[in-house]
């Protein structure tokens, strides 16, 4: 089954009550049972429920994988991963990377003596020089955010077998349109489920996909018992958004190239980070691992001036000045003040977040009325 399939039929099946084409919303904490222990497969929501699971089966089908998590939120399902390791332990992890994602690894579990290191990983060789026998996970987000660096996640995929180590990889950026991390060697993959997966701002949710059975077994019995579940409503509302995520995808990226290209030829604009444009400087390997390059980039206006891009965030029409990204419509962001305001400046800085970064979701509207937006407050 090829993907544009899959995101419709993938995974699925039509209700066995009534055979409702659309799995229906089972709002229920529990389920009646005809004996004690004797039931159809659900007891209780938190462990199971029938539209979670059809949302499971199709998170897994999309990531060519073999099980399916989903979890409350996008950090839910990394604070599943983190649960993985015992006091001790290290993560080899990508530098440039969400805020959230940082804040979780740094201020709630080193405390409980896990130790992080924050490379770049734009070379992916330089995994290995902090790799040691208390390694057990990397962590790897490409492209990554909000610079998009793009780390060879094949590369990455060699250096962690060869070292008996997990890697995962947060897809978030990219989606299963343009890369298959399982397919490049991950063990693990992530998504904010809340972004392109969704892809319309009503839902907040996270997943997990794995193909390895004893690794899923694990990574259940954590979501199980420490809860952090969707609920049947969120569940439905994310299954609907999977089904159109290849054309909305397709229109992202054709979007995001015609605003990286206008903005990589405006006089104010000094540097534009997007995978697509030939000057980034790993898009060989972009090219190799994706189909295409996404709607999302980052860029900073000539003399790297905060107030300057404070005021063309304000000044935006159509897109909306706002936290996350995936959705349908277009939406700008300021990561230092907002996305990565957890992320000390200094350590923001040296991956490259300055203060006059801009960093934008491009949506699925008209190209030209977004580049009259950014024509407009540019100038």
């Amino acid at each position: 089954m090829n993907f544009n399939t899959k995101t419709i039929h993938g995974g699925q099946e039509h209700d066995m009550a009534y055979g409702a084409v659309m799995p229906p919303i089972y709002q229920t904490s529990t389920y009646a049972q005809t004996t004690p222990g004797g039931h159809k497969g659900y007891e209780y929501s938190r462990t199971h429920n029938p539209t979670r699971a059809a949302l499971e089966r199709a998170f897994a089908s999309i990531e060519n994988g073999k099980h399916g998590l989903a979890f409350g939120s996008g950090l839910a399902a990394i604070d599943a991963v983190i649960k993985l390791l015992n006091p001790g332990d290290e993560v080899v992890s990508t530098n440039d990377l969400y805020g959230g994602t940082y804040r979780l690894f740094t201020k709630i579990y080193e405390k409980f003596g896990i130790k992080f290191h924050f490379i770049g990983m734009e070379n992916a060789h330089r995994i290995e020089d902090y790799i040691n026998k208390n390694t057990k996970l990397i962590w790897v987000e490409t492209p990554t955010n909000p610079m998009l660096n793009i780390i060879d996640i094949k590369k990455a995929g060699e250096i962690a077998k060869k070292h008996n180590v997990l890697l995962a990889v947060d897809n978030t950026f990219a989606t299963p349109y343009l890369q298959q991390p399982l397919d490049l060697g991950a063990d693990i993959v992530m998504h904010s489920a809340t972004k392109y997966l969704g892809g319309h701002s009503d839902v907040v949710m996270g997943a997990l996909v794995v193909k390895d059975d004893a690794l899923a077994e694990k990574l259940y019995f954590i979501q199980n018992s420490s809860g952090a579940i969707c609920g049947p409503q969120d569940s439905f509302l994310v299954l609907r958004g999977i089904k159109t995520l290849h054309v909305r995808m397709q229109r992202h990226c054709e979007n995001g190239r015609k605003i990286a290209e206008y903005l990589s030829n405006h006089p104010k604009i000094e540097k534009v980070y997007w995978p697509g444009l030939e000057s980034h400087p790993n898009h060989e390997i972009a090219k190799s691992q994706m189909s295409d390059f996404g709607g999302m980039l980052s860029f900073v206006t000539k003399g790297n001036n905060y107030n300057e891009a404070i005021k063309i965030v304000e000044n935006l029409k159509i897109f909306t000045l706002a936290e996350s990204l995936g959705g349908v419509e277009s939406l700008a962001g300021h990561p230092a003040s907002m996305t990565h305001a957890s992320i000390p400046k200094e350590e923001r800085e040296k991956t490259g977040v300055v203060d006059s970064l801009i960093r934008l979701s491009v949506g699925i509207e008209d190209a030209n009325d977004l580049i009259n937006d950014l024509k407009q407050a540019i100038a």
